[in-house]
């Protein structure tokens, strides 16, 4: 058991969702160079994209297994590094097949980070008594917002790809060397399996997490080339979608717990999806670069969240172990991520952008529909 102080592993624990949020933020304003650089289309793009939720989707059963055996800090400062140096090299590949290399392996440490963070925020959140998975989230949410305002700020200013992931870079390692100390070290479990495929209501979770996993992805990887394309921004200020999006999560999420509270979770992730879902109709369907930013928005409040509370739902079931719950929530649910970019970059070059974010917000409307039949499947 680590000997740090509760709100010592609590702090850390916000760091740990800072440091993916933040490293995957400053990718997504690099999106439109890594395009135009390594020579890709739309349908390119996407396949390419593909690499960086496969090695996330693939990373995270392993980062489970691992974490059962090794304790959180060991595996969090295993993907640390991993992101650490694949972040640069994202601004340099000159190939699609050198850029997917590389998104395959910043992938995995995104994953890997991801799945365990929650496994450390569900013991710190239940050792302290009270609801602050939202609150953790939001950290995430603070770090895609740093991350994707710093890195626009400098292409703003002219600053070359490279330099901003560089001065990423810093931070992250900064940040870690700070709190790594306070991250969880006792080991979990074990006997726990590799992968545990997820049944019952924890398959239910895991759907619903999917689809809004794959929204945020479809913001992240999409919300910039959308606005350089349909609406006539200029590249070094479209990351601004991404920006308002994450702004509007991050205060959302700040207060996520309360309102959770007061609403009830059904009511959070029905309601939170319908507003998604007229989110991305609205930025689709109205020619506008401020309306777009402005269903960007609505997309942030909409899915602020869903996935706190569905990793909440996922503690509270009985059909499958905590211990192998999470992994495979988190896997099921980021297989959006794998998804996502990839279906969003093929529709896209069969019809259009906004066609494919249309069909996004489809899927978020079938959440929506489908809240009630996920809390009786909880009783």
């Amino acid at each position: 058991m680590t000997s740090s102080s509760p709100r010592s592993q609590q702090h850390a624990t916000r760091a740990a969702f800072f440091i993916p949020g933040f490293a995957a933020a400053v990718w997504a304003p690099l999106v439109p160079f890594a395009k135009t650089r390594a020579g890709l289309d739309d349908a390119a793009l996407g396949l390419v994209l593909l690499c960086l939720g496969t090695g996330s989707l693939l990373a995270m059963p392993l980062a489970g297994a691992l974490t059962a055996r090794q304790g959180c800090r060991r595996v969090m400062l295993v993907t640390t590094a991993l992101i650490v140096a694949m972040l640069p090299l994202l601004a340099w590949m000159p190939t699609p097949l050198s850029l997917g290399l590389v998104l395959f392996g910043f992938g995995a440490g995104i994953g890997a980070m991801d799945c365990v963070m929650n496994m450390q925020a569900v013991a710190v959140e239940r050792d302290s008594g009270r609801a602050m998975m939202s609150g953790f989230h939001a950290f995430y949410s603070i770090g895609g917002l740093a991350g994707a305002a710093m890195t626009t700020l400098l292409l703003a200013l002219g600053a070359a790809p490279w330099l901003a992931a560089v001065v990423a870079v810093v931070a992250i390692v900064l940040l870690a060397l700070g709190f790594a100390g306070h991250w969880r070290s006792e080991r979990v479990a074990q006997d726990a399996p590799l992968l545990a495929w997820p049944r019952g209501v924890v398959l239910f979770i895991g759907v619903l997490g999917f689809v809004v996993f794959l929204a945020e992805g479809a913001v992240m990887d999409w919300s910039a080339v959308f606005l350089i394309e349909a609406r006539a921004m200029a590249p070094a200020r479209a990351g601004a979608g991404f920006v308002v999006f994450t702004l509007v999560m991050t205060v959302t999420r700040l207060w996520g717990d309360g309102l959770v509270e007061r609403l009830g979770r059904q009511r959070a992730i029905g309601l939170g999806a319908a507003l998604a879902c007229i989110g991305f109709l609205l930025a689709v369907l109205v020619p506008a670069w401020w309306v777009a930013l402005l269903g960007y928005a609505m997309v942030g409040l909409g899915c602020a969240n869903i996935v706190p509370a569905l990793f909440s739902l996922t503690g509270q079931q009985k059909v499958m172990p905590e211990s192998v719950a999470i992994p495979a929530v988190t896997t099921l649910g980021y297989a959006g991520v794998l998804a996502g970019p990839a279906l969003v970059g093929f529709v896209a070059h069969s019809s259009s952008i906004g066609i494919a974010l249309a069909c996004v917000a489809m899927a978020l409307a079938g959440v929506a529909l489908s809240t009630r039949s996920l809390m009786r499947n909880l009783r």
